[in-house]
């Protein structure tokens, strides 16, 4: 590690995370319906995709895979093999701070997504863990005050 500088961080934080899915209406239907993002603005790129909000800010956006027409998205991201399109490869997964815990078990539960729950007590932390339609692993951090 180097000497610590004065100079603030050029990277500050995550900004957003794509997924490139096959499933495109089912994802979105995901992310908006238990994550609660909203589906908003996205350039006109000329390949299908949506951006997902939370707070006004895009934290996820999808890339639609056209497995008829692929070329709009190799010329903008480039060509990635289909079997790249399930999972998180070598990431492991991606975590969120929220609140609301009680109602996250209820809307995995109505829609029956299969969860894992762990706590952290030394870090007042609560944990959800699931998958979105793509495989991409969710975890959820709460305060271990919701937990109870």
């Amino acid at each position: 590690m180097s000497e610590q500088s004065t100079n603030p961080a050029p990277t500050s934080r995550l900004d957003h995370y794509s997924i490139r899915t096959t499933r495109l209406a089912e994802t979105v239907k995901f992310y908006t319906e238990i994550m609660n993002f909203e589906d908003g603005f996205r350039p006109a790129f000329n390949f299908p995709g949506s951006w997902l909000y939370s707070g006004g800010q895009a934290v996820v956006h999808l890339v639609g895979i056209d497995p008829n027409d692929p070329s709009g998205l190799i010329e903008y991201l480039g060509d990635k093999a289909m079997e790249d399109t399930n999972g998180t490869g070598t990431i492991d997964h991606v975590a969120f701070a929220a609140t609301g815990l009680a109602d996250m078990r209820r809307r995995l539960a109505a829609t029956q997504i299969q969860f894992r729950e762990r706590s952290v007590p030394t870090l007042s932390l609560h944990q959800v863990f699931f998958e979105d339609p793509n495989g991409v692993t969710i975890e959820m951090n709460y305060s271990g005050a919701e937990a109870g």
